[in-house]
């Protein structure tokens, strides 16, 4: 049931089904962007919200699973907001876990299509029921999403794309 406390998520950095800027962008596989995380903020926490969990995914890479390109877990429940490039500049809330993206690397990994395709990056906070997901030391993505959807209560998107 809707209510006025519902789930949303914003950003001053992307926006629903805009072009991501070369900001969000990687920097490598034939990419040249900057690769910062976007500033995000999310409100209408929902009741029982113990924590949250930030994932940024392409569905539409050739891979046959998608694409991670973040996954924060175990950010505190009094968290509002991630800061542009807060991925990379040490200013993650205390406590949040970001987990290996499918580039291998622990962080925000972005945006790089193969050339002439046009992608989907879905952006989404999950409000979670639990203080901390019980996770191995570096699970996959595939583990890490199936444990933020087990335990979330709600969750808000954006959806950008990109192409080059």
């Amino acid at each position: 049931m809707a209510g006025a406390q519902d789930l949303k998520l914003s950003s001053s950095s992307i926006a629903e089904g805009a072009q991501l800027d070369k900001a969000f962008v990687f920097a490598g596989f034939g990419c040249s962007g900057d690769n910062q995380s976007p500033q995000l903020t999310w409100s209408g926490t929902p009741q029982g919200t113990k924590s949250f969990a930030i994932t940024a995914y392409d569905p539409d890479a050739p891979t046959g699973s998608g694409w991670w390109h973040w996954n924060v877990v175990n950010i505190p429940a009094t968290a509002t907001s991630l800061e542009l490039n807060a991925s990379a500049n040490g200013k993650m809330p205390a406590g949040a876990k970001q987990i290996s993206n499918d580039y291998g690397v622990a962080g925000f990994g972005g945006a790089c299509p193969p050339p002439g395709e046009v992608h989907r990056y879905i952006f989404t906070v999950h409000a979670l029921s639990v203080d901390k997901l019980d996770l191995p030391e570096n699970p996959s993505n595939a583990l890490t999403g199936f444990m933020v959807h087990a335990n979330s209560i709600e969750s808000a998107r954006i959806t950008a794309v990109y192409n080059r």
